[in-house]
């Protein structure tokens, strides 16, 4: 093997490990919450300690809360509601996120709500 063909090999393995170290620190929790509900992504609603996430998926809509210094769990909500129907909830204490939760919405809007250590975001009817 070539001189060339070794600087060629070296350069190919330090453009896919530099490649690969900039996806990684590229926004975590957005390819995180892409994770967890199937679609496209449709709104993010940021707070102080957190974000909303919502994707839309044909006639669903699914949420997902993420927190922005996971840790220590700690209670968290996530909400959508269709107009007309209730909304489907997930609550608990969690280290980094809570729901997903999905709903099917159709043309219709929806509400979205997230809540993490007491700090909360309300969309308003959104996606109409």
């Amino acid at each position: 093997m070539g001189s060339g063909a070794i600087r060629r090999r070296i350069a190919l393995c330090l453009a896919v490990l530099t490649t690969s170290g900039l996806l990684t620190v590229a926004t975590p929790t957005e390819a995180q919450a892409a994770a967890y509900c199937p679609g496209r992504k449709a709104r993010t609603l940021s707070f102080s300690t957190g974000s909303v996430h919502v994707h839309k998926r044909g006639g669903y809509v699914c949420a997902v809360t993420v927190a922005k210094k996971p840790g220590a769990k700690r209670k968290m909500t996530v909400s959508v509601q269709a107009r007309g129907s209730r909304p489907v909830v997930d609550e608990g204490r969690y280290k980094h996120h809570a729901g997903p939760v999905t709903v099917h919405a159709g043309r219709r809007c929806v509400w979205v709500k997230g809540k993490i250590s007491g700090r909360s975001i309300s969309s308003g009817w959104i996606l109409c």
